[in-house]
């Protein structure tokens, strides 16, 4: 069964795309928790980074370099922006596919939560 992103990547549920390549999928927080709140997503399915392996690292790599290009190309770069990746339930993960938060747009406390 496909997860929510695959089914957003796949264009079955609408999104508010952001970015896109041949790699990753970025698209608006539906529930964002800062003025900018953008989800970037792999199109390979990796579960979480603790299940990532090694032929994941220029995957993963792309998703970080892509998260700034995107901060910047939203305006939000200068400012300041966090990057937010959730593993398994403690961690916050409530969608069993990798992805990266990207929060700007306002001040941001530490610690987070």
């Amino acid at each position: 069964m496909p997860t929510l992103f695959e089914e957003l990547i796949a264009r079955e549920i609408p999104s508010t795309v952001v970015y896109e390549d041949d790699r990753v999928f970025a698209f608006r927080d539906i529930h964002p928790q800062a003025p900018q709140h953008i989800l970037i997503v792999p199109k390979k399915p990796i579960p979480r980074i603790a299940e990532a392996g090694e032929g994941d690292e220029a995957l993963l790599g792309h998703l970080l370099l892509t998260a700034a290009k995107i901060a910047k190309e939203n305006g939000f770069a200068e400012t300041g922006f966090r990057l937010v990746m959730n593993n398994g339930v403690d961690g916050g993960e409530t969608v069993p596919h990798l992805h990266l938060h990207i929060l700007g747009g306002r001040s941001l406390s530490w610690p987070p939560g």
